[in-house]
């Protein structure tokens, strides 16, 4: 049988009809590893969750627990608990999640004290960075209503020390439409920008001339009482490598940069089977790094919607992977068949390497 490149912590093959979305990794304050996934696709009802633990540093994996009712979910620490935060289901409610046993045992989300953060559904989001500034607690949606080129982005925000479950201790920020006609702003990522002030960095595909472009991110800035986003046009709308498909950007103390993984576009964009590391000083200009993984077919083979963390030098990424698998493959490059882990060894380095 064919295998992917990394290690395999889960495999649903394409005639399950069951694709495997939404990566999510973390490292636990006693040194193992948490991931977490959802499945999509006709063989499932856009709600089931899925968590694995490693205690050997990722070289093995082992499935801790799985329930319904949590889908593009972030994983976040916080208090000593661990959290998970995204929607009930396809556009649902938003929601979060406790467990205080790393990850067995879930909290039930049913009500606004309980975990159901917002009072409608229709939320969109993914693994994203939930980070912690001013002594807030802050991530990003988007409301999936209309055209998704006209999704609103929102930002939700919560004080450090508050009941997290509780939805009255959340502020939503003023949906901001920014009606695009050119592309799309989704999965967006909080981070704080070299001002010290928050950005909030989406994803964007717009259409220039006609055709779609890759490559593209647009830069959302927040008030300083998470309430108000602004966006100013043309200087925020930048060229970013892979941000045409879902990133994750985070900052790095000992680099002084801000690092992603995303997958480079080419001529069709929306392809995936390019993965690529890349940094900035500032989140405007951005350098790719390393090719980190590649494939020569992009209909049938694909590694994104990655999620990454800082272990020591390493880099650490979990990768939703459309690869062959001796059981027909993967039903597209977009509809992926396993979850795989990788190591970037040295990832400050010109000599870095993939694992």
């Amino acid at each position: 049988m064919s295998s992917p490149p990394g290690t395999i912590v889960a495999h649903s093959p394409a005639s399950s009809e069951a694709y495997i979305g939404s990566p999510a990794l973390l490292i636990l304050p006693d040194g193992s590893y948490v991931a977490s996934h959802d499945f999509f696709g006709p063989g499932t009802d856009f709600d089931e969750y899925a968590v694995y633990r490693s205690e050997n540093r990722g070289q093995t994996w082992s499935k801790i627990a799985g329930f319904i009712g949590q889908w593009w979910s972030s994983l976040f620490l916080h208090g000593g608990d661990l959290y998970t935060i995204g929607t009930t289901r396809e556009y649902g409610y938003a929601v979060i999640r406790r467990s205080t046993d790393a990850g067995y045992t879930w909290t039930d989300a049913v009500d606004s004290s309980t975990g159901i953060l917002s009072p409608t559904d229709r939320y969109h989001c993914a693994p994203v960075p939930v980070i912690e500034h001013e002594n807030r607690i802050w991530t990003a949606y988007e409301i999936a209503l209309g055209r998704r080129p006209h999704w609103p982005a929102t930002v939700a925000s919560a004080p450090v020390g508050a009941d997290l479950l509780d939805a009255g201790n959340w502020t939503w920020a003023e949906p901001y439409h920014h009606h695009r006609s050119r592309g799309q702003w989704i999965e967006g990522n909080m981070v704080v920008g070299p001002d010290g002030r928050l950005v909030n960095v989406l994803r964007s595909n717009p259409r220039v001339d006609g055709k779609r472009v890759g490559d593209r991110a647009a830069l959302v800035h927040v008030s300083c009482d998470g309430k108000r986003l602004t966006h100013n046009a043309p200087a925020d709308e930048i060229h970013m490598p892979g941000g045409g498909v879902k990133f994750t950007i985070r900052f790095d103390i000992d680099s002084g940069r801000y690092w992603t993984l995303g997958s480079k576009q080419t001529r069709p964009a929306a392809v995936r089977n390019t993965l690529v590391l890349a940094s900035s000083a500032d989140l405007r200009k951005w350098t790719v790094e390393q090719t980190l993984l590649h494939h020569a077919d992009p209909a049938h083979h694909g590694f994104h919607y990655v999620d990454w963390v800082v272990e020591g030098d390493d880099l650490l990424f979990l990768s939703r992977t459309a690869f062959a698998d001796g059981l027909g493959g993967a039903h597209t490059q977009h509809d992926a068949n396993y979850l795989t882990f990788h190591r970037v060894l040295d990832f400050r380095s010109p000599d870095q390497s993939v694992t």
